[in-house]
């Protein structure tokens, strides 16, 4: 049987560990919102997979580059005939026998010339020993090929093409962490002014329950009061869960663990919305990373087009073949005997003379190719101005309302506090205070609605314009 101490003590070695490797793998991360991207640049898959993406362009240019320089094979055969292939030969050693023996007057067995058959025949003839060997190398060098020339001018185009598709998606991920930053940091201040209001509602209760045993007021305006604090509570709860989901949105979008902590250290005000939000006027298309990569595009088509009307030329490579070469009776190509040499250097020139229209074809759906394109560009900059349009309009719209709501929660705030001391000296009713806490909390839910609108649109514009 085991010892109960034993076993305690192993219980207590496991948590331990356990404890010692949570704390290991969990991270504290204390971010800006500036440092909070960096982070999601370093850890979105999305991100990784595009950054790998483009390390494959990059040798995907090397093998472009590499077919452009000298090719060098070497090769070592050995090989044995079990059976000597056999060759039908006709047969020329007859003729040539009789043409002998006719032109010495040898006769027959009657005495008569002896003549030449109209036919001889054929014999089998073997060529060739059981055994070969060789050994050898080729160099060849490209000297001019459309394609691979072509491919050589779009290496840097390739990588361009690679650097927007990051760029675009680094654009989404920064508008994406701006959104789930500041979504937690307006909860929070959100969730700060309700726990006000339930410290004013819980004192309010407090003051009344004093009055009430003294007589001065009824019980109904505790249960009035205490009404509005349960639901004042409930929203709070309800707010503080929103929190913990924020922050869970804000993990997921950073690329870290959900075991993580994160401490949010910027602060958000009317003013921090408002900077930066001018000097706009000097915008360009190819700000945009998309108009960027569709350039990109473009340019590679008119390669492409290059490409296939170069098709017409010739293709010239040069070449040089040494090999060595050994017959025998016996595998013995390692003892004396004889290694033939062939050394040969040569030029072959490919000319294309008529394929049956094929690269007309190609030329024309090139061609095509880079007018949908064009089409394209087009519609996506009209997009852009469209998109620029609503964004400044959402934005002026939203720091409008937002200035709206900050003054009605300035002026809630000081009606609630003017109410609160008429309550105080007798001069209103409980009815009174709870409309006018009511409305604070109107006001303050309307001015974090319209300071999240504002923090959105911001974000829209900016990346609207190409500079988020």
């Amino acid at each position: 049987m085991i010892n109960k101490n034993r076993i305690q003590r192993l219980g207590l070695v496991y948590i331990l560990f356990y404890t010692v490797t949570a704390a290991t793998a969990q991270k504290n991360y204390v971010l800006t919102v500036d440092s909070a991207v960096v982070v999601a640049f370093n850890n979105v898959t999305e991100l990784k997979n595009l950054q790998i993406d483009s390390f494959i362009q990059r040798q995907k240019n090397r093998e472009i580059t590499g077919s452009a320089l000298p090719q060098i094979s070497g090769s070592i055969t050995s090989s044995h005939y079990f059976n000597i292939p056999v060759t039908v030969l006709p047969d020329f050693i007859s003729p040539s026998i009789y043409s002998v023996l006719k032109k010495e007057g040898v006769k027959d067995a009657t005495g008569n010339p002896i003549q030449m058959p109209n036919s001889f025949g054929s014999f089998p003839a073997q060529f060739g020993v059981p055994w070969t060997a060789g050994a050898g190398f080729t160099v060849s060098q490209l000297l001019f090929q459309p394609d691979v020339f072509v491919g050589l001018k779009a290496r840097d185009k390739s990588l361009d093409y690679a650097g927007n598709n990051i760029r675009m998606m680094k654009d989404s991920v920064k508008s994406n962490v701006y959104r789930s930053y500041y979504a937690v940091l307006i909860a929070n201040k959100r969730l700060g002014f309700l726990k006000d209001g339930v410290k004013r509602l819980e004192k309010l209760y407090a003051d009344q329950e004093v009055m009430f045993k003294n007589g001065f007021i009824e019980r109904l305006d505790l249960d009035k009061t205490q009404v509005n604090l349960n639901n004042i509570k409930a929203t709070q709860k309800q707010v503080e869960n929103g929190v913990g989901l924020g922050y869970a949105a804000l993990k997921f979008v950073l690329g870290i663990s959900q075991k993580d902590t994160l401490t949010l250290v910027d602060t958000l005000s009317n003013e921090s919305i408002k900077k930066g939000v001018l000097g706009f006027e000097n915008f360009v298309y190819e700000d945009r990373p998309e108009i960027k990569m569709l350039g990109t595009v473009r340019d590679l088509q008119k390669l492409d087009v290059q490409r296939n009307k170069l098709q017409y030329i010739p293709t010239v490579s040069a070449y040089w073949n040494f090999n060595k070469n050994a017959q025998r009776q016996e595998f013995n190509f390692f003892n004396n005997g004889d290694w033939f040499t062939t050394n040969l250097v040569g030029l072959n020139i490919n000319v294309p003379i008529w394929n049956g229209g094929q690269r007309l074809a190609k030329i024309k759906q090139a061609q095509l190719n880079l007018s949908k394109t064009d089409n394209t560009i087009n519609q996506v900059k009209q997009a852009i101005d469209l998109q620029q349009q609503v964004s400044k309009i959402t934005l002026v719209n939203a720091l409008s309302s937002l200035d709206i709501q900050d003054r009605n929660v300035a002026l809630a705030e000081r009606v609630y506090q003017l109410t609160k001391k008429k309550y105080e000296q007798g001069l209103g009713s409980s009815f009174e205070l709870l409309q006018v806490e009511q409305s604070l909390q109107d006001a303050q839910n309307n001015y974090f609605q319209s300071l999240y609108d504002a923090v959105i649109a911001k974000v829209g514009l900016l990346k609207s314009i190409g500079k988020l």
